[in-house]
Parts: structure tokens; sequence; C-alpha cells
């Protein structure tokens, strides 16, 4: 492979950049990605499935510190898979100071989903992370760097202190990294600190830096990573507001057209001669799945383009197949609808979402669903009256949410996407075995178009149709 691929499959959604997607990409000669949101739960309900095909088993085998992927494998696996009506456990939410088994299921878990992708091929494979889902960043992208992890892509906020944590982390040294609190004031102690050597079984030699890519969406952003990281930018990966998601939001004050959506103008528009001018190589994403969108940007400087929605409804991904086929047949009859949710996300950044039946992107089935938040990626951390830190999501219980100083009118349209998420991909909580969680399928505008990957009299295509149709047309 090249110092640079051509083509970055997306690293989309919890799971639907699986390791046998980004598996697939990257032993074709381009960049497998990874999504790093929720692996830890998505190991567990794995386990808790019983571990079919016994991929989970094979990567945990390779893990370098066997005691504790032993503790892993002993807390979740069920031989045989726990009954279709049962719940999976409910685990420990992420805090600045998780609980230890928390911290050793993050890092296990995102080397077992690079290790699997890596596994059989000489190829980088990379990871995604959205700098909003703070508190895991530190184990997981330590279990990742175990297992050789080529590439980090971050989005979804400044990640400037990131370049930095993975210099720490070749020598196995200690890293911080500094948690947003709502409210915090000076002098209060807002650092989460993670030491490799308070979990390692046995020394290890250095690990390889992988590169660091920004995800970003202005030229302001770009700068300021260039600017002020902590250590190596190796380049950008520059998204446009038609990519899944989250999305920025516009610039200046929020606008909605008739149908409810964000309206982004030119103060949205990235000015590429500024990226040029900083030297580094950048890839475009958002609306460039096609050969002729590639040749485009191979044109305007760039390395290459982010693909993620064409990958996401091909065999390999994750996404759940009942979902991918009924969204591949509102593809084929022109009835396939994406809309940015302006409210959507508890994070308050627009997201993207894909209009399917059954699934809460419906008002009647958000509606139905009890607001309950029990995973809490996207929690805010918040500054207590007394001066501690507590959590809160736009998402839980109305009455909790103000009870924590949150506003009533932040909670109004909020949907949990970290359950939603997870059952897309079909880890669907089941609640006192009735209850079953429902997905939101998150999606690029590109959907519309993605049946130019069919093959000939087909109604369903793979990673290779995708990469095969990029390069050659």
């Amino acid at each position: 492979m090249n110092s640079n691929p051509m083509i970055i499959q997306g690293g989309m959604g919890a799971g639907i950049s699986n390791w046998r997607l980004a598996h697939a990409v990257s032993q074709m000669g381009q960049l497998g990605v990874v999504s790093g949101t929720a692996l830890d739960q998505i190991l567990a309900r794995r386990l808790q499935d019983g571990d079919k095909g016994g991929h989970m088993r094979r990567g945990l085998d390779h893990f370098p510190f066997p005691s504790m992927g032993e503790r892993i494998w002993q807390s979740y696996y069920i031989k045989g898979g726990k009954p279709e009506n049962g719940s999976y456990k409910t685990l420990p939410m992420h805090k600045k100071d998780s609980p230890r088994e928390l911290t050793e299921l993050c890092i296990v878990a995102n080397f077992v989903e690079v290790y699997l992708a890596r596994e059989g091929h000489d190829n980088p494979v990379g990871i995604n992370y959205l700098e909003k889902i703070q508190i895991p960043h530190l184990a997981s992208i330590y279990g990742a760097m175990l297992a050789g992890v080529g590439y980090i892509l971050m989005g979804a906020g400044v990640p400037v202190k990131i370049p930095g944590v993975l210099d720490q982390f070749t020598h196995h040294d200690p890293a911080t990294y500094p948690l947003h609190v709502t409210g915090s004031q000076e002098g209060d102690d807002t650092t989460m600190t993670f030491d490799p050597r308070k979990f390692m079984e046995a020394d290890l030699p250095p690990l390889t830096r992988p590169k660091f890519f920004a995800i970003v969406s202005s030229n302001t952003l770009a700068t300021t990573m260039v600017k002020k990281a902590t250590g190596k930018v190796d380049g950008f990966i520059i998204e446009r507001p038609t990519a899944g998601g989250h999305n920025a939001p516009p610039r200046g004050k929020l606008q909605l057209d008739k149908a409810g959506e964000p309206i982004y103008g030119e103060r949205d528009n990235v000015d590429l001669e500024k990226i040029r001018e900083l030297g580094l190589p950048f890839w475009l994403a958002g609306g460039y799945g096609s050969h002729e969108k590639l040749r485009e940007a191979l044109a305007l400087g760039a390395a290459g383009v982010q693909v993620g929605t064409a990958f996401a409804y091909c065999e390999e991904s994750g996404l759940r197949d009942d979902y991918k086929q009924a969204l591949l047949r509102k593809v084929v009859s022109c009835d396939a609808r994406v809309c940015t949710d302006p409210v959507a996300s508890p994070t308050s950044f627009p997201f993207k979402v894909a209009r399917l039946e059954g699934t809460i992107s419906e008002d009647d089935v958000y509606l139905a669903r009890p607001r309950i938040c029990d995973l809490g990626f996207l929690r805010e951390a918040y500054r207590t009256p007394e001066g501690t830190i507590d959590y809160r999501c736009a998402a839980e219980p109305v009455s909790t949410y103000i009870a924590k100083g949150g506003k009533l009118e932040s909670t109004l349209g909020k949907k949990c996407l970290c359950n939603a998420l997870l059952s897309t991909i079909g880890y669907s909580q089941v609640r006192c075995g009735k209850y079953v969680e429902n997905g939101l399928v998150t999606s690029g505008d590109d959907l519309i178009g993605i049946s130019r990957f069919f093959p000939a009299n087909g109604t369903s295509y793979t990673a290779k149709d995708v990469l095969a149709k990029l390069m050659n047309g």
C-alpha cells in the first residue's frame, strides 16, 4: 500500500463499520476503518450472544494480557447465547473515574476489533472516534494501538490533545486528556489520566505510532489543529454536511428550511486553497462516493476521498439485514429519504437520519419508547452546586434531566442514539422480557444513488463492488 490511501472507508455508526468491512477494504489495498464507538458494549453483547463464529475468542487469544482477556470472557460469554427475550447485562456507564472492569473492557474490545480487521493481510487499518465521547478515549486508543492500528481518525470536536496521547502510548507512558465539564471553575480537577503500566501484565516493546487524521468542516478548525495540536497531525478529512452521522452545525444563527432541516450556506464551505496551504494531505468526504467525484477531488489537490454511505449498505457492513434490505428496496423504488434532524442527538449537533418504518425515525415509534438512559455515551459532564462532577443526558427522563440543572427545551425531540444504534446492528436491548429497543439508521445524502453499485441484475453488492466502481467507473 502507498504511504497514503486514495479511498478511506468511513468509520460509521456504532458497529456499522465493523471488523469485517474494514478487513475487506484494507485487504484490497485501500484504508478500511472500524468504528470505535461503543466497542465495549458491542464486544460484551457479542459474547452474550454466544460469540457466533468464534471470532471474539480468536481475538482474545491474541490479546497480549491473557489474564485480562480471560476476565472479559468469563464475565460476558454465554455458551449458546442468551435467551432471545433475555436482557443484555447492564454495564457501568463511563465517568471520569470509571471502574477498572469497564476500562479493561474498553482496552480489550478495541484490540479485538482492530486485530480481526488486520488479520490475514499486511495493509493498514484505521479506527474512528468521536471527540465528543471523551471518557473512553485513552483506554480505547491504547487497546487499538496494542493491535497495531495504523490510523486514528477523529471528528465531532476539536481533538488537539490526541496526537500527544499517541506519542505517550508508543512507549506505554501515562497520558492525560481534559474532560469538558459544563460550568467547571478554575481549580476543578477535570483531567483524566490513563497509565498503561497499571494494566500491563508483562513488559512490551514500544508500539508503532499510528497516523492521526482530524475530521474537520472548516478552515478555522484545520488551522487550529496544525497550530495547537500536542503532536503531529498527519492529514485532514474535509467533511461536508451531506455526510452521514453527526454534522457540524451551520455557522451563524441556525435557520431551518420548510422541512425543518438546517440551512447551510456559503460560510459553511471550506476554502480548499487555504487547506492546501497547510501542506498536509487531505481527503474530501460527503457526497464523494463515485468515480467522477474521486477524479474531481484529485483534481482539487486532495489525496483522495472518504466514502461512508456506499459501504454502509454493502454485504460486509454491520447494518442488520432487515434494515439493510428494506432501505435498498426503497432505493430501487426511488422512495429512499434522508433528513438532517437538528434536535435528535443529545449532543445538539445535527444528525442525519434515513427514514424507515419500525425505527425511531418514525414519530409513533419514538414516542412509544420510554425515556431511558442506561448506556450514557453521549452524556454531558457538568459541575454540581457542591463542586463535584455529575452527568446528564437530554434524552433521559425529563424530570431527571431538569433535576440535574438541565433545561426543559433541551429535551424536546431528543432521541436515545446509544440504544438505537446498538439495535441497528442487531444488539437490541430487551426490557422486562417485552419491550425491544428499535434502531435508527444514519446515512449520508448519497443513499438515494447507491444502486449504481449493484452488479448487473443484482439487488445487493459487496465492498469489492464499491471499490471497483470508485476506482474504474
